[in-house]
Order: structure tokens, then sequence, then C-alpha cells
């Protein structure tokens, strides 16, 4: 078989990554998700349209999503569904939140890739 991981607990490692970064993004816990994404990280916004925003490396990433955690302090997400193939894995998520006093919600998906137990992309898509 070589060193080459089996696909089974490669998903297995790809799937423990997600797991503790939706843990993490919901704690809004900025350096959790630092310690979860490679150096050369990158994260794809949903907004603005047509193609979102790219935000490039760790550290850009990082403040990203500590400055949205405090502009969306009810924000949480609920994994619908999440599809792990190799080291990909797509998350169909719900956003919650308030908007106006009333509970609001949006649909997406995630596709990450993860790299050595970090996750080395997050490209964000919203229905709507």
């Amino acid at each position: 078989m070589g060193d080459k991981p089996s696909s089974t607990s490669q998903e297995q490692a790809t799937r423990a990554t997600i797991d503790r970064f939706n843990e993490a993004f919901n704690r809004h816990d900025a350096d959790a998700l630092a310690g979860l994404l490679t150096e050369d990280t990158v994260f794809e916004d949903t907004s603005p349209a047509p193609d979102g925003r790219r935000v490039e490396g760790k550290q850009a990433v990082v403040e990203f999503w500590r400055t949205w955690f405090k502009k969306n302090t009810d924000a949480r997400f609920e994994a619908e569904e999440i599809i792990v193939s190799g080291n990909r894995a797509t998350v169909l998520w719900v956003y919650h939140k308030m908007r106006n006093g009333q509970p609001w919600h949006l649909r997406g998906v995630d596709v990450f890739s993860v790299k050595d137990g970090k996750v080395g992309g997050k490209l964000a898509y919203v229905k709507g």
C-alpha cells in the first residue's frame, strides 16, 4: 500500500478538521480558527455579487473573521449535511441570526479543501 493514507482514513481526517473548524466558527473563536488554517489558506466570501471577495493568507483570513464575528455576534451556522471525498468537503448549511428583531436565515454551501489537518480553502456560495 505504500505511505499514502487510505481514502477512508483521509476522509475521516478531513471530516474531523471540518468538525473542529465549524465548532470554532460557531464559538466565534478566531484564535482557534487560526490554528486550523494553512499559511496560504484562501477564503472566498459570498459577497459582493457576483463573485464574492477573495481573502488570501492565514493572517488576512483570521482578521476578516475576527471583524465579521464582532459585527455578527448572534450568527450561527447549522451544518445540514457534510459530504467528504478525500481531502475535500462540501458543507450544506443554514446561517441563522436576528435581523430587525426577527429570526432570519440564509442557506448556502461551503466547499473546503484540507491539507495536513488544516483548512487550505473555504469557498462560500449562497441561495438567492
